[in-house]
């Protein structure tokens, strides 16, 4: 018994390892593209549901759809109705596999195999090496379901599996919840549902329990996507998963007690029992969209009223200081425009401090979390400079337009240095991690140098912001020359111990030199901020002087 239980733990474990590996390769390759059939679905609930269909039947996971519809949720870009139509049209996705894969396909396995090796090993750094990795999960998802039938087949005559089975033979509830927490750990109702289908195909379980065990796997499907939203303090990312339980769940915990009748419906079809579960399957999931996707609004009203989306002040990337009402007083509203630099300014500043010690580290989570950041800088970039253009509209002073100018002026460097850090620095760390690659001591030591005088120059700047200082001002240019010539000795030790033969010169060399080259890029930005008010004070002395 403790045998067969293994096998059959280890059958599944394969199932949903290989299931994990087609979902990954997958989205790698096609990820963006998915995305944006998505956004092209946003028009009705239709093109929706069939945008949520297509994609779980790319990815062979509704949890992963719904995750991503969460995500455009989440951040505006799609309704609660529209959401909740791909999550409709990603439950009847992920029905579809399980019909594929009812079909006998195991003559695949060995191909699925051999091609996704072969592409795996050939398109190192590439789409195809992804399309290789999820060649290889639908191999060993092949695999494992021959290997599920052949346990199960002799422990169908096993007297403790009868024992156990004929104990849950009339506890359909019971057995419903034994498969929605197989579900859960799983992450996805197809390998518990390819389990069932082969246990009544051996006829290992009466058809009444395999009913009850689909109807307990679909609740489980429809609790991953929630959990997962759940782990975030955004109370509006649940309301699609929580949707999609509400419907999904609340039919089949009805349906639970009518087992018995939809037994003795489905033994009247054609075909084995195993035909009878993928298609119970199917329907029951065409006929949850069919009854639902015209009754979606007041649904959606219901999650919005108990899931309501964050205050605006609570995100980092709404601007806090550009008061409208300040607008018909330049020198106010010029004021109010100048705050909201400073605050963008603290944005970039915690994006540079952190981008080359996790650029070291190797981290790749630390990588996306302070990637992310770069999407407030951008949103407060657009809102400061429409609020200046609308300032630079009324009648000003000169001194009020060299003002706005100034701002001008900061909010394209500072933006232009978020795209540095996020667009080069960021993605020089992804390289490295990918690549496995690490620093020399003496160069690892060169870069934080140069970063530790780039962050003391930014510093600098930000004083510059508030205080206008002459001498502020002449400060950062001194630090542009001798940031120069630490680039160019650094450059030159670099160069010394490729010379000298060092392994880990030699292989991380090219990303070296791009970090030196734009830290350097960083510093070009950060002294642009002086040059107004040096220009500005040359002015006024030449004036004098005439």
């Amino acid at each position: 018994m403790v045998a067969v239980v293994l096998h059959l733990a280890g059958g599944i474990a394969l199932l949903t390892w290989g299931l994990h590996m087609v979902e990954s390769g997958l989205m790698r390759a096609f990820g963006a593209s998915l995305r944006r059939v998505m956004a092209r679905s946003l028009g009705n609930r239709f093109n929706a549901f069939c945008a949520g269909l297509a994609i779980t039947g790319a990815l062979q996971s509704s949890t992963a759809t719904g995750m991503i519809a969460s995500s455009f949720a989440a951040r505006g870009l799609m309704g609660s109705v529209t959401g909740l139509a791909v999550m409709l049209g990603a439950n009847v996705g992920s029905t579809l596999i399980v019909q594929a894969f009812s079909l006998d396909l195991s003559w695949m396995s060995p191909a699925c195999l051999l091609t996704g090796v072969v592409l795996f090993e050939k398109g190192k750094a590439s789409r195809l090496r992804d399309v290789g990795r999820a060649s290889i999960g639908l191999g060993l998802m092949l695999l494992a379901l021959s290997l599920l039938i052949s346990t199960v087949q002799p422990a169908e005559t096993a007297p403790a599996v009868r024992t156990v089975l004929g104990a849950l033979s009339g506890e359909p509830a019971l057995n419903a919840v034994l498969a929605c927490m197989l579900t859960w750990a799983a992450h996805s109702s197809i390998p518990v549902v390819l389990f069932v289908m082969s246990l009544a195909k051996l006829h290992t379980v009466p058809l009444d329990i395999a009913i009850a065990l689909v109807l307990g796997a679909n609740v489980g499907s429809a609790l991953n996507p929630y959990f997962e939203a759940a782990k975030g303090d955004d109370r509006s990312r649940r309301r699609l998963p929580a949707g999609n339980l509400l419907l999904r769940g609340g039919v089949c915990v009805v349906l639970v007690t009518l087992c018995s009748p939809l037994a003795r419906l489905l033994d009247g079809l054609p075909g084995d029992a195993s035909r009878a579960i993928a298609d119970f399957h199917t329907g029951l999931n065409i006929a949850i969209a069919v009854v639902f996707i015209g009754l979606l609004d007041p649904v959606a009203r219901l999650l919005e009223r108990m899931m309501p989306a964050p205050a605006a002040p609570g995100d980092t990337g709404s601007p806090r200081y550009l008061d409208e009402s300040a607008l018909p007083t330049p020198t106010l509203a010029l004021a109010c425009a100048a705050r909201e630099v400073i605050r963008m300014s603290e944005i970039v500043e915690t994006m540079l401090c952190e981008s080359v010690p996790v650029l070291l580290a190797n981290d790749r989570r630390a990588v996306t979390h302070v990637a992310s950041r770069d999407d407030a800088v951008d949103v407060l970039h657009d809102a400061i400079k429409r609020y200046v253009t609308q300032v630079t509209r009324e009648p000003l002073t000169e001194e009020d337009r060299r003002w706005a100018s100034e701002i001008m002026t900061a909010v394209i460097n500072l933006e232009h240095i978020g795209d540095i850090i996020e667009k080069n620095l960021l993605e020089i760390a992804q390289k490295k991690i990918k690549m496995q690659l690490s620093f020399s001591a003496e160069g690892t030591e060169e870069l934080l140098m140069l970063h530790r005088s780039v962050t003391g120059s930014f510093h600098r700047a930000q004083a510059l912001l508030v205080s206008g200082r002459q001498q502020t001002a002449a400060q950062l240019i001194a630090d542009k020359q001798a940031l120069r010539r630490l680039e160019r000795s650094a450059r030159e030790r670099h160069l010394e111990r490729l010379r000298e033969g060092q392994p880990d010169s030699l292989a991380s060399s090219s990303l070296h030199l791009d970090v030196l080259r734009d830290l350097v890029r960083i510093q070009s930005h950060i002294c642009a901020l002086a040059y107004p008010l040096l220009e500005r004070e040359k002015a006024a002395g030449t004036t004098a002087r005439v």
